[in-house]
């Protein structure tokens, strides 16, 4: 026999040797738990779902401390193939799990996730909590896991007979083809939220032509993604909140953001799309609203008359969009004591003329979740899209008092002007931020800071001094630049800012007046 072929019989006599070894390692070597288990945690907290709706992934991990390899008989959840919850070991699926094999020294990963139909219970609100299981009787350890979970109203389009979800035209591309997008038409009974219950929204949620939706103060809006709000032509929209009793507005806002309420979504923009006020949409007011991260936070589009405002905006906020917090076309609106605070573009982009009165109002963009190439401000009289001709509407005035444009970049003002189309825009007792170092727009005369009929009383490069601007926290410190440097007479007054405090004889610039003592 010669020598290869020995070496090779040889090999095969040990692989044989290894694979019986280990085949009968763990009825030889492996001891039952005896309940000394370790755990990363003893609850495990699934923050607050909506019914009917999956929770985020959670994951717990188990130790064996042991010098010895053990084998944990049971892993399971205690109402077994019945729970709401779900569970991943070691990489298999399922409820219920028999020996479990953990070496000495070593861990395993358990993940966790549920869904749970309210409807099941009696209440709106429903703490959900299991036990999950390790180990045989005697020798038993629990890891106790809670949910909160949350009735709600859920708003979605219906599926018609060939399958489709119903969808909304939004005109004609340039071949003439019908645009549509996922949608429908609210009902009648539909046109007043409340704040009983939370509502969801999958696809986009249409106000019909003649009608008005209204939101009562408290009402809470989570949009799924890719959804969003729609006021037709001819259509309203009416947001009613309220400042609460203890100057906070938490309570009796309305709020729009996504329908994830983990924690860890919490400040994830482009979660949904957008509240889009459509041309010919009327008489749209919107009081102690806030927007967050949508795509767009909100769009409004105008028409060629502009007589009266399309959209009076009070007392609100939007922030984290990942385009503009509001992108106003052609547009006419009145804001007041508002924030406009970080996007991923511009945290509010006057398009295509029109006509903007802002006063008391933070506009400041100090995003942080990505690249930003938008200024804070940005107003333009043209719209220049790729598959038309560019248009020009006269910007008939944009008109800014006693508002803070600041950011994280050295200039955060845009004005971009057709000479031939009228371009009217003013800042009066603003701060400003416009560091032109290199003296790029020197000899632009849109941005002769030293022109009185364009910027009157402007603080240019001072300090605002906000709380916590990466965090949208706009409250300006003892330091700002802001304090006492508000005109205290135009019209109309504007006693109190955005939280319900005295603005006083000396009013500071911004939606905030400072509250912090020296």
């Amino acid at each position: 026999m010669n020598r290869s072929l020995i070496k090779s019989l040889a090999l095969v006599a040990m692989l044989v040797l290894a694979i019986s070894w280990s085949s009968c390692r763990k009825d030889f070597d492996y001891v039952i738990s005896s309940g000394n288990l370790e755990f990363s945690k003893d609850t495990v907290f699934l923050d607050t779902i909506f019914t009917n709706i999956g929770s985020a992934t959670y994951t717990l991990k188990v130790y064996n401390r042991s010098n010895e390899d053990i084998l944990v008989p049971f892993i399971g959840l205690e109402t077994g193939q019945s729970s709401s919850y779900r569970l991943n070991v070691d990489g298999q699926a399922g409820k219920e799990f028999n020996d479990i094999p953990l070496l000495a020294k070593d861990s395993l990963f358990v993940f966790i996730e549920t869904t749970f139909d309210v409807s099941q219970t009696p209440d709106t609100e429903f703490l959900y909590t299991e036990s999950l299981l390790f180990g045989s009787t005697g020798n038993q350890q629990k890891v106790e896991l809670v949910t909160l979970v949350k009735d709600a109203i859920f708003l979605y389009p219906s599926t018609l007979s060939n399958g489709t979800k119903e969808s909304l035209v939004l005109g004609l591309d340039e071949n003439g083809n019908e645009i549509r997008i996922e949608g429908f038409f609210l009902e009648p009974d539909e046109l007043q939220f409340t704040k009983a219950k939370p509502y969801v929204i999958y696809g986009y949620a249409a106000v019909p032509v003649g009608n008005t939706l209204t939101m009562d103060p408290g009402a809470r809006v989570h949009f799924h993604k890719e959804s969003g709000l729609l006021v037709s032509s001819g259509a309203s929209l009416h947001i009613n909140g309220i400042l609460s009793e203890d100057q906070e507005m938490l309570e009796n806002e309305v709020i729009f953001e996504g329908d994830r309420l983990e924690p860890a979504y919490s400040d994830v923009p482009g979660q949904w799309g957008t509240v889009w006020l459509r041309e010919g949409s009327t008489d749209n007011h919107i009081s102690y609203l806030t927007i967050k991260n949508a795509t767009v936070g909100l769009r409004v589009e105008g028409d060629s008359v502009l007589s009266s405002p399309i959209l009076t905006l009070r007392n609100s906020q939007i922030f984290n969009s990942t385009s503009h917090n509001l992108w106003a076309i052609s547009s006419y609106i009145v804001a007041e004591n508002s924030i406009l605070g970080s996007a991923g573009a511009s945290s509010f982009y006057g398009n295509n003329g029109g006509k903007y009165s802002f006063t008391h109002c933070t506009l400041a963009n100090y995003w942080n979740n990505g690249i930003r190439n938008w200024p804070t401000l940005a107003l333009d009289n043209f719209a220049a899209l790729s598959s038309q001709p560019i248009t020009f509407n006269a910007l008939e005035h944009a008109n800014f008092i006693n508002c803070i444009i600041d950011g994280s970049m050295r200039l955060e003002l845009s004005l971009i002007t057709d000479s031939e189309t009228d371009f009217n825009f003013s800042f009066e007792n603003c701060l400003l931020k416009f560091n032109d170092s290199d003296n790029q727009f020197a000899n632009n005369p849109l941005y002769n800071l030293s022109d009185t009929n364009l910027y009157q009383n402007l603080l240019l490069n001072q300090e605002a001094d906000f709380a916590n601007p990466f965090q949208n926290q706009f409250q300006i410190g003892t330091n700002s630049a802001a304090i006492d440097t508000a005109n205290p007479n135009i019209a109309p007054p504007l006693p109190l800012d955005i939280l319900g405090t005295d603005r006083g004889q000396n009013p500071d610039i911004g939606a905030y007046e400072n509250v912090m003592e020296n």
